[in-house]
């Protein structure tokens, strides 16, 4: 510790922060059934999307949560960062009516949580 924060500390004039962030975070899951593929590659294909758009936004994480080695079915999830479970909410319904319509792949299952 520097002198000069000893110093501050010890006067009791400490900096403060005014504001907090509290940080919430959404998990939107995603559980698809795949036809057709008759490989590893092809099946990474169909998901390229997912990863490619939604996986450089600031505020998301994409990642293939299971069934990694399985050709008829994959799930994906995504969380999001967010400063209101609100803000939250509204992106992943975003996010989940752009993957409707822009993988094509039948989802079976969805699993949303906001913590």
């Amino acid at each position: 510790m520097s002198e000069a924060l000893r110093k501050l500390l010890k006067e009791g004039n400490a900096p403060q922060q005014n504001t907090a962030i509290t940080p919430h975070v959404g998990i939107l899951t995603l559980h698809f059934q795949l036809y057709g593929c008759e490989d590893l590659k092809a099946k990474r294909k169909v998901f390229t999307p997912l990863r490619a758009i939604w996986g450089r936004e600031p505020d998301l994480a994409v990642a293939e949560t299971a069934d990694l080695e399985a050709l008829d079915c994959a799930t994906w999830t995504i969380a999001a960062l967010g400063t209101s479970s609100q803000l939250i909410t509204q992106r992943l319904d975003q996010i989940e009516k752009a993957i409707e319509e822009r993988i094509d792949a039948a989802i079976l299952d969805i699993h949303r949580e906001i913590l």
